[in-house]
């Protein structure tokens, strides 16, 4: 689905992109009700002119309502949606000049790929000169320029959705909605497709992008910022790299990456950087991010390929505990510890010799690997 009131140049020729000309797409304490229920609750959100913004979180989040907001097929209850300097709340979707693909393709099964790419600037009454030249150019964009004449049930699902990523940026739109577009795909065509994915929006760095994904590793490879949702709202926001090794609750932590959360006791300040906690009767020291104060209880963060079975040079944690089970993925060894009655799980390369179940195994990290975590979500 493609929509826009898109203004063509006379050439019909790409015009120069730049960041200076993206516009922004900003949520101004928006909230959405069905019947009552309130489903997306005082969104306060901007998406920077010319980035990626990726909005994650469990089924029923609110997520694809925020998205579907800013397409204008749901109306807020309040607030306001802005797309640069105007206020589209109460324009109808095609005013708003946005490009949307979702994940079902929604192609036309009766047109073949270059009439279903030429849809959109047809509905918008663009001139054929102009359509000639739009249609090749936003196929050999996605790379399907050879396909042109194929209809949709000729191609694999890949194909079909890049066709609709080239009909969304054949109208030129100022903003590129993403709902799920990778979710029907099998896992190699989905990696390929997240790849084709950034090397669009370096190729049109003036397309602001907001994307809704249930696939966290699609969210932290394309987007330059990650918002976790849950029971419609917005609970962390950040930079990608940032919220993955500084998620600032519970939640985020366990949703974005697989979290080990050991509850720890009695923060005590070592510096501005790191901080000493007690895990059982042991000593623990790691990254204190949050500025958490002494005396608090919280947890320590740490990520599956933080552990290690040797110990690394300068400070250094250590944990023992009980093999619980041992899995091989081929590049990979996955590992379950029970740790003072908390499952632990670390991944390693392959190991020559892996331990057994029921083996004593003792990992060592390093303290500025992880970091400790408000319990409350005070800071999310």
């Amino acid at each position: 689905m493609a929509m826009a009131n898109t203004k063509p140049s006379e050439s019909g020729r790409p015009t120069e992109t730049s960041a200076a000309s993206a516009k922004r797409i900003a949520f101004e304490n928006v909230s959405v009700a069905y019947n009552g229920l309130t489903v997306l609750d005082s969104l306060n959100l901007t998406v920077n002119p010319g980035e990626i913004v990726a909005l994650i979180g469990p089924s029923g989040s609110g997520k694809t309502t925020a998205l579907r907001a800013v397409a204008g097929f749901v109306r807020p209850s309040k607030g306001r949606i802005m797309i640069g300097d105007r206020d589209v709340t109460n324009l109808a979707p095609y005013d708003r000049d946005i490009g949307m693909v979702v994940q079902n393709y929604a192609l036309f099964p009766h047109m073949r790929v270059e009439e279903n790419v030429a849809f959109g600037l047809r509905a918008r009454h663009t001139p054929e000169e102009v359509i000639r030249t739009r249609v090749p150019e936003a196929l050999a964009m996605v790379g399907m320029a050879a396909y042109a004449k194929r209809y949709p049930r000729e191609l694999s699902g890949g194909q079909q959705q890049r066709v609709a990523i080239a009909r969304a940026i054949a109208i030129r739109p100022q903003v590129l909605l993403l709902d799920e577009p990778l979710s029907a795909l099998d896992a190699q065509i989905r990696r390929s497709m997240v790849d084709e994915l950034a090397r669009l929006h370096r190729e049109l760095p003036s397309l602001t992008v907001l994307y809704v994904t249930h696939d966290q590793s699609e969210a932290l490879t394309l987007a330059n910022h990650i918002g976790i949702m849950r029971d419609g709202k917005l609970r962390a926001f950040g930079d990608a790299q940032s919220l993955f090794r500084y998620p600032p609750n519970r939640f985020s932590a366990e949703f974005l990456g697989r979290a080990n959360l050991l509850e720890v006791k009695g923060v005590q300040p070592l510096d501005d950087q790191r901080a000493q906690v007690t895990f059982g009767d042991q000593v623990l020291i790691a990254r204190n991010h949050h500025q958490l104060t002494a005396g608090s209880d919280c947890l320590l963060c740490a990520r599956p390929h933080d552990f290690r079975l040797d110990a690394p040079q300068g400070d250094s944690n250590r944990l023992t505990g009980v093999v619980r089970s041992v899995q091989w993925q081929g590049d990979t060894h996955n590992v379950t510890l029970d740790i003072a009655g908390q499952e632990i799980r670390m991944s390693s390369a392959p190991m020559s010799t892996p331990p057994v179940p029921g083996a004593m195994l003792t990992v060592h990290f390093n303290p500025t690997d992880v970091t400790l975590v408000p319990e409350d979500g005070r800071h999310g």
